[in-house]
């Protein structure tokens, strides 16, 4: 069952965090009127409101102040957009502060950044609310306590995660801090660590309720958190643990589903494959989208059924990175962009169009619309009818975010100006930690083991019951889809032995196959600045698609620089103390 996610009613008079948001001090002297006192509500049924509305927080909406998509709990502008898997979509004069972003030109008075952490700190706030009552419940039984705290940590984890890739060095407050202002010159990945490794330690292998982490969760977030400090050893032991052993909130063995397709599709979601997921819910009977994925309302193609807006267009480097060698079934990993795949950019949707012919991963087509393919069970791609501009954005379409039309009346929600789903955002999915676990193994441990994890996640891609088929009737897509027939021409095989027999093959191959596995779910430009190759990745990407696209043109990478975004310059305005002087310090090179 999923967790609706709404705001408790309940009111806990404790001035917000100075760090995101301000409050007059008469506000802290007098309680507000109508609110409860923290003495009053000190109990299991207050807690559990205090940490329903922690969980609340993690789709990031109403909670920054600036458009719903700022602080899209995917990432879709921050990690795909910047990271080249996409344009931003639509054309130049409709969101211009997403083309600073992501050509590496903004500063740190572009509002997104001060939303993103606003949503991000207001998570954090009500996880060391939730903390700091529960002190105060005592009647509340030690199981109930370990697995309420391991939850809240859990999620004040989580947040802090989201900042700590985001920013990197940003202040730490918890449930014991009395001063906000704290100085983001200390890391925090020791305190991240800490508050997974409480959660593993104490949360339970099944929840009540699915949304709800558990211990497993927990684990493969602290895996990650481990993989991104480069201590590999650790991660491969804690990985070695989840897949072995994991479990999700449901007690179902961590599996990867039959068929990539299913991990798109609102009727499968809660699955064997979720490690841990923001619930999403359509319909909900608020009149809103707001917990119908309301971050990605305008990720879906223009003039088209779905009505808005032209957003989140993957991009041809992307495309062509799904080409496969037509006899050995693997990627071009070092020369994709070669003979790239054919599009229809400049073609008219009245004029013909053949697609591409030649051989390609079938995880293409449940990622990525193209002219001529089924688009789900929508009919063809139409190519530049549905695109809004193709000479700035190119002439693709998003497509894990979109829901199919047999089921909209089910998981769309048309209760706004563009649509909202009930398709979960995944933070973090089975194939994503086989992945991480590949890598962690290829840094500091087997080579076979790394190569057996990408394998299990190619052979699921390569299962013929998940390619997109061709429709019984082209011209008639209501007839349904033939079994027989394949959309495309797909090959793919798993690699051998000895495409992984040094470190640096594997890794290679293990980096390109998380673009494929992951790709336009918010992950890749995190994925490149860890990884230490985001300079030549993105930068060769500017090349490359600003000769195709006009929006990617002038951007630039600069080392020591573009690894995290700017601290928000409202945040450190903000942060001034009584002599003046600014608690908060910016990045480097801004």
């Amino acid at each position: 069952m999923k967790i609706i996610k709404h705001i408790s009613k309940l009111y806990i008079p404790v001035c917000a965090l100075l760090l995101t948001s301000s409050c007059a001090d008469s506000f802290l002297e007098q309680p507000a009127l109508g609110a409860l006192s923290e003495d009053v509500i000190a109990n299991q049924d207050g807690v559990e409101k205090l940490l329903i509305g922690a969980y609340a927080a993690l789709d990031g909406q109403g909670l920054g102040g600036g458009g719903a998509w700022e602080a899209a709990p995917d990432n879709w502008v921050y990690g795909t957009v910047a990271g080249g898997e996409a344009s931003k979509g639509s054309f130049g004069g409709d969101q211009p502060a997403i083309d600073q972003i992501v050509k590496f030109i903004s500063n740190p008075s572009n509002g997104y950044y001060n939303t993103k952490w606003k949503a991000a700190y207001e998570g954090v706030k009500r996880a060391n609310n939730t903390l700091r009552l529960l002190e105060k419940a005592t009647e509340i039984t030690v199981e109930d306590r370990e697995n309420i705290a391991g939850q809240a940590r859990f999620l004040r984890g989580h947040y802090y995660f989201e900042l700590k890739k985001m920013f990197n060095m940003v202040p730490w407050v918890d449930e014991t801090t009395e001063d906000p202002k704290q100085p983001n010159n200390v890391d925090i990945w020791p305190n991240i660590e800490a508050d997974f490794q409480f959660a593993y330690e104490n949360l339970p292998a099944t929840q009540g309720e699915f949304a709800r982490a558990n211990k497993w969760a927990a684990a493969a977030y602290l895996g990650k958190t481990y993989l991104y400090q480069k201590k590999f050893t650790e991660a491969k032991d804690v990985f070695t643990d989840v897949i072995n052993l994991g479990v999700n909130s449901a007690g179902e063995k961590y599996a990867l589903m039959d068929t990539f397709k299913d991990n798109f599709d609102a009727a499968f979601e809660n699955n064997s494959e979720t490690v841990f997921d923001i619930q999403m819910v359509a319909n909900d009977g608020t009149g809103s989208i707001a917990n119908a994925n309301q971050g990605g309302m305008l990720n879906f193609p223009y003039n088209s059924p779905f009505r808005c807006c032209g957003f989140f267009q993957p991009s041809q480097d992307l495309v062509n990175s799904f080409k496969t060698d037509p006899i050995t079934g693997k990627p071009y990993v070092n020369n994709y962009n070669q003979n790239p795949v054919k599009s229809d950019m400049g073609v008219t949707s009245s004029e013909p169009f053949t697609p591409y012919t030649g051989t390609l991963d079938p995880r293409l087509d449940w990622t990525v619309g193209r002219r001529g393919i089924p688009y789900h069970d929508w009919g063809h791609h139409p190519g530049a009818a549905w695109i809004r501009e193709q000479t700035y954005g190119g002439p693709y379409a998003p497509k894990k975010n979109v829901y199919r039309q047999a089921t909209q009346d089910q998981y769309a929600d048309q209760s706004s100006w563009a649509p909202g789903t009930a398709l979960n955002v995944r933070v973090i999915r089975f194939a994503d930690v086989l992945l991480m676990a590949a890598e962690a193994e290829a840094q500091a441990g087997s080579l076979s083991l790394a190569l057996e994890y990408v394998n299990r996640v190619r052979n699921r891609a390569a299962n013929p019951d998940g390619f997109l088929k061709k429709y019984l009737d082209e011209s008639d897509p209501v007839a349904g889809f033939d079994p027989s027939q394949n959309a495309a021409n797909y090959v793919i095989e798993p690699y051998g032995l000895v495409d992984f027999a040094t470190p640096e093959m594997a890794l290679e191959k293990i980096y390109f196959e998380r673009k494929l596995e992951l790709a336009m779910e918010g992950h890749r430009f995190f994925d490149l600045v860890r990884w230490g190759i985001a300079q030549e990745t993105l930068n060769a990407y500017f090349e490359y698609q600003g000769n195709i696209t006009t929006d990617v043109r002038g951007g630039k990478f600069i080392p020591g620089k573009n690894e995290y975004y700017p601290i928000p310059q409202a945040q450190i305005d903000l942060s001034v103390d009584a002599s003046g002087t600014p608690t908060l310090k910016q990045n480097p090179g801004y």
